[in-house]
């Protein structure tokens, strides 16, 4: 099993259309796929939350929610204001071990690289996975300031970046956004491996599946 997490520079930069787009890839490839999200957050019981919206647009269903709390907050603060236990790390860990059956499981954070998915953050769940992470950047302004922050706080940690993905590539991308899709690699030291369409999480499935491959360079495309 090939385990790779999905974090963003901060909330709202397209995690969740992102993990869809490298599950499509992956399946596109013969790969057999499982997607988890430990915590979801500002969602109610029996609505549809971020997996729903993988599966909708990447066809993968093999998913697990370990977590679910309905004030859309950081999720240990939500977990205690409905008055849940936290997640511990040993149990998502245990969790995410329990779909070793896939050929790729990708695990979904929420919000930034630091937010506490209970007990634990994203890069806590790296290392005990022993796990490459897959930064989720904005396209504008203020993204390289973010993007290296949150790049330099998985090398200290001593965790793999797997590279970086602009979450919402505008259809017709301002100056900043321009020299941004240039300057990302030179200030992270982390390769710009793929870039997602602005609104593509609004499209079909088939639509969706057809193009994802071709949102990510060659070598993520096959090695993800």
């Amino acid at each position: 099993m090939s385990v790779l997490l999905v974090t963003g520079t901060s909330t709202g930069v397209g995690k969740t259309v992102v993990t869809a787009a490298v599950a499509a890839t992956a399946a596109a490839e013969g790969r057999s796929v499982a997607v988890c999200k430990p915590a979801q957050t500002g969602v109610a019981p029996g609505e549809p939350g971020d997996l729903a919206e993988i599966t909708r647009l990447s066809g993968v269903t093999g998913t697990l929610e370990l977590a679910r709390y309905p004030d859309p907050l950081a999720p240990d603060t939500a977990a205690r204001r409905c008055g849940q236990p936290l997640l511990t790390l040993r149990d998502a860990a245990a969790a995410i071990d329990g779909l070793r059956d896939a050929d790729l499981t990708l695990v979904e954070g929420a919000g930034g690289l630091l937010v506490r998915l209970g007990e634990f953050t994203v890069i806590e769940l790296a290392r005990e996975l022993d796990a490459p992470v897959l930064v989720v950047a904005a396209a504008g302004l203020g993204t390289l300031n973010h993007s290296e922050l949150t790049t330099r706080a998985l090398d200290v940690a001593g965790v793999r970046c797997a590279g970086l993905v602009i979450g919402a590539w505008p259809a017709d991308p301002d100056l900043a956004s321009e020299c941004n899709r240039t300057d990302l690699p030179r200030v992270t030291g982390v390769e710009l491996v793929g870039a997602i369409p602005d609104g593509a999480g609004a499209w079909g499935r088939q639509r969706f599946t057809e193009a994802a491959p071709g949102w990510f360079t060659a070598e993520f495309a096959k090695h993800d």
